[in-house]
């Protein structure tokens, strides 16, 4: 039974409903599909990751920029993919990438990709990300950590991925107990090789543990090999319906 995480009396909360944060799908030009369907109008969508090359690439692309303007036309927000390399990679590589993303692709905000989680690197991270604030004029900063960080990141970015792996991993997850200080707008989770029988009791187990940006997919990595996020999953009409009109207590 995953550990069961109630808001404290008095967490803020601003009301924000389920609904999913894309990791990043393969490019238009291989999954055009996909692409469309994020456009079609009521589907759930907090934000939708736009990953050219762990990047932005070294040229702008214009399948990526007509596919970004389509969604952000609908009112979908588009982030741009930074990989920081657990807290390795140079802060001026970011910077410049962050700046390509904005100036090819006018994105709103940012995905850290492995974002470290200790609290020696807080500071470090919180550096960069008002550095893209600044730029941005504000912006939506999401960390990927994939577990759980130390509290302190929580202050820095409007949102934390403290969740990113498997089923088999998932339904035995435990949330952080400082977590229930926070909204379940604060937290993404993003869960692969989700059965199609379990998808209800997936949905249960992000809302039990203050989840409200999820993404869940049948799709499988494959001992690694493959990137699970980069194709739709084979029930997306049923998990659109699911998280669309609330999952039943």
């Amino acid at each position: 039974m995953p550990y069961l995480t109630p808001a404290a009396p008095g967490t803020a909360n601003t009301g924000l409903s389920a609904g999913f944060g894309i990791p990043g799908y393969a490019h238009p030009l291989v999954a055009p599909l996909e692409w469309d369907e994020l456009t079609r109008p009521g589907t759930p969508l907090h934000w939708v990751v736009l990953n050219i090359s762990d990047g932005p690439g070294t040229l702008p692309d214009p399948r990526c920029l007509e596919a970004s303007g389509r969604l952000r036309n609908a009112g979908v927000r588009v982030l741009g993919h930074l990989d920081v390399t657990y807290g390795a990679r140079a802060f001026g590589e970011i910077v410049a990438d962050a700046h390509r993303y904005l100036d090819w692709y006018q994105v709103d905000g940012y995905l850290l990709d492995r974002c470290p989680t200790e609290r020696s690197t807080l500071v470090e991270i919180s550096r960069t990300v008002t550095t893209l604030r600044a730029f941005l004029g504000g912006g939506h900063i999401v960390l990927g950590h994939g577990t759980h960080p130390h509290p302190g990141y929580a202050e820095t970015a409007d949102q934390l991925v403290t969740f990113s792996g498997s089923w088999s991993d998932y339904r035995w997850s435990q949330a952080a107990e400082w977590t229930a200080d926070h909204p379940p707008e604060r937290f993404c989770h993003l869960v692969h090789s989700v059965p199609r029988g379990h998808l209800d009791e997936a949905l249960r187990i992000a809302r039990w543990q203050g989840a409200a940006t999820i993404y869940f997919t049948d799709r499988t990595d494959r001992g690694g090999r493959i990137d699970p996020w980069e194709t739709m999953p084979g029930y997306w009409d049923e998990i659109v319906s699911l998280v669309g009109t609330g999952v039943s207590e």
